[in-house]
């Protein structure tokens, strides 16, 4: 899927080695970046608001930075073919999910980076799982070269009847998503992962802890000097002892990283509570941009709850939770000023809408804005490419909406330009602000009483598995 590379550079001295001997470190100094190969998904690298993110390539984002070097990212693999890059010599370092495992050939590993749990999820309406022995009798999915396999090899050992499937071809939001659809039963994960990404699939549950916790390391080529893995087994180090690693771990699994799924009957309130506050400035905005003014409270609401000093894990800030590229570029200075947030905001979604395509219809571009507001404007090209591939129209955002989710598919954003993002997240992002919208606009034609707003009542690729019988197993 290509390199991307970033100059951040520090004054940290650079050298790991004797002066005139050759080493791996001093051949990335020579060449003036380091290699990486990763994975795109939710908890190793993908592309969000403010451009490439993701706990691990942050971690080696930072390395890099160290190093003095820039930093180039392959991120068109799965684990198995991390592996063999490292092996080979194609990578410097793979970082993507790896499990600490001494056994595996050709590979040594860096410190412990954090622990990894296996667990064990289940789609709703079965028998819920909470012992090994609840799983023989059901399909279960794994990805290929995991640590989730090592705690399903392991627990085989009291229970030889276990039986799994595992997917080289997958990743982790594919088997949620097969669970949730029947086409399995169960799968094993990590719990972080499946946090991140529970919001998405309501239809699926924990089930239980799978085994005792493994480590998450980086990958390093076993034939060569050991001067990087040094180097970088100080740099996690110091990580560790400077609280840094565990404010990362803090900032992308420490919560739910997703779009809160807010009851219609706690937005009434906090309409009730706080929106007079604030409702002359979005009146100011909308009168600037041409936007209703209750869409542009009903987005603030969706995206800070009409908190003036909101601050997102990723660091958007503000009633509009604008980045800090988008508040330079719309000329606001500080981001938690609320007339100052919720006038760029607004002209950050006008800017979003004239940059749509002329041929698109109204109120389609606007949903499609919206989408873009959330995820940013590639990941929106990338969902009408494949409406446009699907035979679908690209200038429709029902048919657009139908391909958002795909995008946190392997097999479908492997073939785009922008990668993994959280389609479904954008989904529910507009379709949130929509109904948002449609209260507001309610309300403000009725003098009733808020509660009666309420109804409660609203609110195969089986070839890409290969079965892993006792009498397969290695």
């Amino acid at each position: 899927m290509g390199s991307l590379a970033t100059p951040e550079r520090n004054l940290l001295p650079r050298f790991d080695w004797l002066p005139g001997q050759s080493s791996t470190l001093a051949a990335i100094h020579t060449r003036d970046f380091l290699q990486l190969y990763t994975r795109n998904t939710p908890t190793t690298y993908y592309e969000g608001r403010q451009g490439p993110t993701g706990f691990e390539y942050e971690l080696v984002r930072r390395f890099a930075s160290e190093l003095g070097v820039s930093l180039a990212v392959d991120r068109s693999h799965h684990i198995e073919g991390v592996l063999d890059a490292v092996r080979s010599g194609a990578a410097d370092l793979g970082a993507a999910g790896l499990v600490l495992d001494p056994l595996t050939p050709g590979i040594r590993y860096s410190r412990p980076i954090m622990s990894l749990q296996p667990m064990v999820i289940y789609r709703r309406g079965l028998h819920p799982p909470t012992s090994v022995e609840d799983l023989e009798e059901l399909k279960i999915g794994v990805l290929a070269n995991s640590g989730n396999v090592l705690a399903l090899r392991n627990a085989r050992r009291d229970h030889p009847k276990l039986v799994w499937r595992e997917t080289h071809k997958l990743e982790n939001t594919d088997l949620i998503a097969m669970v949730a659809n029947g086409q399995l039963d169960a799968a094993v994960i990590y719990a972080h992962a499946f946090k991140l990404s529970r919001i998405f699939f309501p239809g699926v549950e924990n089930g239980f802890k799978l085994g005792q916790p493994l480590t998450l390391a980086w990958a390093f080529p076993d034939n060569g000097d050991l001067s990087l893995l040094n180097r970088a087994n100080r740099f996690i180090d110091r990580m560790r002892a400077n609280g840094e690693l565990a404010r990362l771990k803090r900032r992308y699994f420490g919560h739910d990283d997703y779009l809160e799924y807010v009851g219609a009957r706690r937005f009434i309130s906090q309409t009730r509570k706080h929106l007079d506050k604030w409702t002359d400035d979005f009146l100011a905005a909308a009168r600037k941009t041409g936007f209703d003014w209750k869409l542009l409270a009903a987005i603030s609401y969706q995206e800070s709850h009409w908190n003036p000093r909101a601050t997102s894990p990723t660091g958007v800030r503000g009633m509009m939770m604008l980045t800090r590229t988008t508040a330079a570029r719309m000329g606001v200075d500080n981001r938690i000023n609320p007339v100052q947030s919720i006038d760029g905001g607004a002209r950050y979604l006008k800017e979003l809408v004239e940059r749509l395509p002329d041929d698109i219809p109204s109120p389609d571009r606007l949903w499609m804005a919206l989408a873009a507001y959330n995820i940013g404007m590639g990941h929106l090209a990338d969902a009408r490419l494949l409406a446009d591939r699907q035979g679908l129209d690209p200038d429709s955002w029902e048919d657009v909406r139908e391909m958002l989710p795909r995008l946190q598919e392997s097999r479908w954003y492997q073939t785009l330009p922008h990668g993994f993002a959280r389609g479904k997240g954008a989904v529910y992002y507009v379709r949130n602000i929509r109904r948002y919208h449609e209260i507001l606009s309610y309300v403000t034609r009725s003098q009733r009483q808020f509660s009666p707003l309420i109804d409660n009542r609203t609110a195969s690729r089986s070839s890409l598995f290969n079965v892993v019988a006792p009498d397969a197993a290695p």
